[in-house]
């Protein structure tokens, strides 16, 4: 299918979902799938049919670096288990827009780039709100029954680390970049693949090796 269709078929089945909170959506998928550009796609289509949106990403829940590269700047495990503040993820956001939640929350606690926190302003949903929220690892235990929805971007690694060798010039050259990514970012995406098995349990799954040609499985 082309891109705007996928857009639409997804919009569809999202604003199909009613809860009597905000309904939290969890887009899901390895470091550089195209989680972020696709969460951001969905905004305008779902508010045109009368659904307010709340975007937020995982981006604002980090630790401090620090805790992040305890365990070694190269350690999966690392990468794995200590590089997001799930209490407060909980705290500010899912829980507040979940079952007996008082609509009243942060979309973000942590600025990763300046290695502070961030005071982010309170806010409050509307009860039809849809939380559409990206990120890697979004199926952990810590938060597995706190979506009402998920959708798993899905690709290669071959194609995540060439993306990521491009976007992230932070890591040093493309080369460098890739050699990063290969040593911690996808072993320690396989501990969450292998462990969690997030495509099984996603409610839609987009191939996304292609972006302007993606395909679309629907679950039940």
């Amino acid at each position: 299918m082309n891109r705007s269709d996928l857009l639409a078929r997804l919009t569809a089945e999202l604003v199909k979902v009613t809860r009597p909170h905000p309904v939290r959506v969890a887009v899901d998928g390895v470091d550089a799938a195209g989680k972020t550009v696709l969460a951001g796609e969905l905004v305008a289509p779902v508010q045109a049919l009368g659904r307010p949106v709340i975007r937020a990403s995982v981006d604002g829940f980090h630790r401090p670096r620090a805790e992040r590269y305890r365990r070694g700047a190269d350690s999966p495990e690392g990468y794995y288990y200590d590089s997001f503040d799930y209490p407060a993820l909980r705290a500010a956001l899912l829980n507040p827009l979940g079952p007996g939640g008082d609509r009243r929350y942060r979309t973000a606690v942590f600025d990763v780039r300046a290695d502070a926190p961030v005071a982010a302003p309170v806010q409050v949903a509307p009860a039809d709100a849809i939380l559409i929220f990206d990120g890697v690892f979004l199926q952990r235990p810590e938060l597995c029954n706190l979506w009402d929805y998920r959708v798993f971007v899905d690709v290669d690694f071959a194609e995540s680390v060439a993306r990521a060798a491009l976007r992230d010039a932070h890591l040093g050259s493309p080369a460098a970049a890739r050699a990063r990514y290969w040593q911690r970012y996808v072993p320690g995406q396989r501990l969450y693949l292998d462990g969690i098995r997030p495509r099984e349990r996603s409610e839609a799954v987009v191939d996304n090796n292609d972006p302007e040609n993606p395909t679309l499985v629907l679950r039940t």
